[in-house]
């Protein structure tokens, strides 16, 4: 009969100890558990990975395998050492942190002076942590008290009129939850901001009256929405979600980036679904003043505003006036579209729209305004909203999306009406011109017309390329080139001229007239995948303009022959010094960091910078091309695909690519996203620093399995120099080799979700001293069986053109 009251009192014992509140007569010990009511959040104290000496109470996700905290009570003052601490309620109700002398290592303030009986801590699903009286009143919440998390039906104070504190302040570390250098707020400007330490990283601009500015979709419809609430006239940011949507959480990171993540339950990992800053363009001031970012681009670049020139060829230094101001002979307002707002401007209450286009015209120092319209908020009082600003511009964007504002802009009027005036002479003369343009462009096509044909495509081209033909742009430089001169220009497709030869066909050097290189791609006539091909690298490369892609110059069509002419890199590619016993020497640490650093910026433009996402899916050592200086472009975009808009992940039946460089989740389910090339990246770094292939032999390792698990284990032994390659020892940097290895651990992690994004990767790679998280050991394994693998690559590699040069 024993057993049976034992074994309830131990189900007594466990209930209790998973219920959702604290009295003051139950306090939480180490190794407690409050768990909210539907069992999404629970509360406990714990230990970060890194620092197990110092103990935490802090609230996290109970249902989620990836251990993710959302606020915590201590962080400035952990429990040091071994020693007890207890969590507990107090008579005066509040809720309070003791160490084991009795010490108050952190304790709320509720404001009420006289004992309040039968006081309750209780926590909910939202996540928040509430001090409840008997009546249901809360007097307290943490909701109120953000760490570095905002949840979903939370609210961020965007005023300080009652001095409530809802800043978010990042972690120091990925395993260190103190307070860092970077916070985020409102301010009494309607405008939301990230601060380093006192100096503002990223701005969101003031608030223009739209109700709700943002929302973010998954394939099932819209998932989180930011809106705007008025509670008596002081604002609030919220974010709301979807029923039956994901966990979701919007994060300071510890880099200063504002990330807004959801759950994927499939990968078992958290997806960045936003962030920002999105571009170096986007930074706080990055333009300098009267300078703005111009996010209508491909490449989002700093320009001047109309009526300004640079000061230097440093856009930080910001924009100067052509002409100055003379307010006694009058100015003049133009108007400037799908603006963000600048920052420091002056707020003033109880103007119409024309009151406030005068108080800016009659005040010389006034530089510009902007009014709106905040009826939307709720405001029963003022709806007004003009904003004026005195002196520079700084911190200003030209909106891509449709959502920015109108600024009005003061320039001297004496350029509007010498503008004005040289269209009065300037039309006429145009139209007199025009005839004579007329007859040379005809002269012109038909002088030139069997050479080259700067064009939109010609009939064939646009019917073979189906839908993609869409996505062309008319105004790029792209030629359409005689088939008669890619004969003469690589003399007769010569095996003298070959630079490499892929399942796509061969690469040859070609000579155009006038004497311009170029390498000419002649797809294979008999690959039931050559207008695929053709049809991927010839839309998109056409449309990408970076240093560190490839560029394409033109094509041509002829019968069955597939050409794509692209410009010539003298230098070859990456594979053809870095896996040569005799030129690998030539690749000496500054230049092998230059190349890591320029492949990553040239990801980064096609996943996040370029007007279409697109995931090259074929990224190695070949596909890097070299130019004289040494500089890396990626090249062979035949495996490309584009991504949509809202669109995270795609699937494909049809695996193609190189193996060791495929990501697991691409490679064994078909599933690839922008994390695909993140994988692949990481294994082109290892090979870059260590002078190794992904399918190098063990002897050559160790006796590890793989380059991944070789480099893993050197770097938990504290070994990373003994991964290097030997001819670094002399222009290497040690540290900068650690960094590299432990990026490109990062990068190979078996969840897409732990990897980080490649805008992360280059502020990893720029800033040495940031922290870095932990990588985890990776379990994907490449087989033993290297005869086969490599048999298999060329393959497989017949998939793809793997190089535009010779190894």
């Amino acid at each position: 009969m024993t057993p049976l009251p034992v074994f309830i009192l131990l189900l007594w014992i466990c209930f209790c100890n998973s219920e959702d509140r604290l009295t003051p007569a139950k306090p939480l010990s180490i190794g407690d558990r409050l768990i909210s009511n539907g069992g999404i959040f629970v509360l406990g104290f714990f230990s970060p990975r890194n620092s197990t000496a110092n103990s935490y109470v802090g609230i996290w996700y109970h249902n989620i395998p990836e251990r993710t905290y959302v606020w915590v009570a201590n962080r400035d003052s952990p429990i040091t050492g071994s020693s007890p601490g207890k969590f507990l309620v107090t008579n005066s109700s509040d809720l309070v942190l003791l160490d084991s002398k009795g010490s108050t290592l952190w304790t709320t303030r509720n404001n009420i002076t006289t004992e309040a009986p039968g006081a309750a801590a209780i926590l909910l699903d939202s996540g928040n942590l509430v001090i409840r009286l008997p009546n249901g009143t809360d007097i307290w919440q943490s909701f109120h008290h953000p760490t570095d998390t905002i949840l979903p039906n939370m609210s961020l104070q965007l005023s300080n009129n009652n001095n409530l504190s809802t800043h978010l302040v990042a972690w120091r570390a990925p395993d260190d939850p103190s307070t860092s250098d970077y916070s985020l707020g409102g301010d009494s400007s309607l405008q939301i901001l990230v601060w380093n330490r006192t100096r503002p990283y990223w701005r969101r601009a003031a608030l223009d009256g739209v109700l709700v500015f943002a929302m973010y979709q998954s394939k099932s419809g819209p998932i989180m929405s930011q809106t705007i609430v008025n509670r008596g006239g002081e604002f609030y940011l919220t974010y709301t979600v979807s029923d039956g949507s994901a966990s979701m959480r919007m994060v300071l990171h510890y880099t200063g980036m504002v990330k807004f993540l959801a759950w994927n339950s499939s990968s078992l990992s958290w997806d960045v679904f936003f962030e920002r800053p999105g571009s170096s363009c986007d930074r706080y001031a990055s333009c300098g003043p009267f300078g703005y970012c111009d996010a209508t681009q491909a490449v989002a670049t700093c320009k001047c505003l109309d009526g300004f020139e640079p000061v230097s060829l440093d856009f930080s230094l910001g924009c100067q006036r052509k002409k100055e101001l003379n307010c006694g002979q009058g100015d003049s307002f133009i108007t400037l579209l799908n603006m963000k707002t600048p920052d420091k401007f002056l707020y003033i209450r109880n103007r119409s729209f024309d009151k406030c286009a005068a108080e800016c015209s009659r005040n010389c120092s006034c530089t510009a305004y902007a009014y709106a319209n905040l009826s939307n908020l709720g405001m029963t009082v003022d709806q007004s909203r003009c904003l004026v600003w005195m002196g520079e511009l700084v911190d200003t964007e030209k909106r891509g999306d449709g959502l920015g504002e109108t600024l009005y802009l003061r320039i001297p009027s004496s350029s509007v009406s010498k503008k004005t005036g040289a269209l009065k002479i300037a039309l006429p003369v145009m139209a007199s011109l025009l005839v004579l343009v007329c007859i040379c462009l005809v002269w012109i096509c038909k002088s030139r017309g069997k050479h080259q044909t700067k064009a939109p495509m010609n009939f064939a081209m646009s019917e073979q390329l189906g839908n993609s033909y869409e996505l062309y742009d008319q105004n790029s430089e792209f030629l359409w080139i005689n088939f008669n001169d890619i004969i003469t220009a690589t003399d007769g497709f010569s095996d003298s001229n070959v630079l490499g030869k892929g399942g796509f066909g061969i690469v040859y050097k070609g000579t155009l007239e006038g004497g311009k290189e170029v390498a000419v791609k002649r797809l294979t006539k008999y690959s039931d995948q050559g207008m695929e091909h053709f049809r991927n690298e010839a839309v998109l490369i056409a449309k990408l303009q970076h240093r560190n892609l490839v560029r394409l110059l033109g094509y041509c069509i002829h019968g069955a022959e597939k050409l794509l002419i692209y410009e010539y890199l003298p230098n070859k590619s990456l594979d053809y010094f870095l896996f040569d016993d005799a030129k690998r020497c030539m690749l000496d640490w500054p230049t092998r960091y230059s190349i890591i650093k320029g492949v990553a910026r040239g990801l980064v433009y096609l996943h996040h910078d370029s007007r279409m996402t697109i995931i090259h899916r074929d990224l190695k050592a070949s596909n890097i091309l070299l130019d004289v200086e040494m500089r890396p472009k990626i090249s062979d975009f035949g495996m490309a695909r584009i991504f949509g808009d809202n669109q995270q992940q795609a699937d494909t039946r049809h695996v193609v690519g190189t193996y060791g460089y495929m990501s697991p989740e691409y490679a064994m389910e078909g599933i690839f996203s922008v994390k695909s090339d993140t994988y692949s990246y990481g294994v082109l770094l290892l090979e870059i620093v260590s002078g190794l292939k992904i399918s190098s032999r063990p002897y050559l390792m160790r006796d590890f399995p793989n380059l991944i698990d070789y480099a893993w284990n050197l770097l938990e032994e504290g070994k990373s120099g003994d991964f290097m390659d030997t001819v670094l020892l002399k222009s290497c940097s040690l540290r900068q080799v650690s960094l590299c290895i432990h990026i490109a651990l990062l990068c190979v992690q078996d969840s897409p979700g732990a990897r980080p994004l490649m805008s992360l990767v280059v502020s990893m790679l720029d800033n040495e001293a940031m922290p870095l998280t932990t990588p985890k050991q990776p379990l994907y394994f490449i087989g033993r069986r290297h005869e086969a693998e490599e048999a298999t690559e060329d393959s497989v590699n017949s998939a793809g053109l793997t190089t535009l040069v010779g190894r």
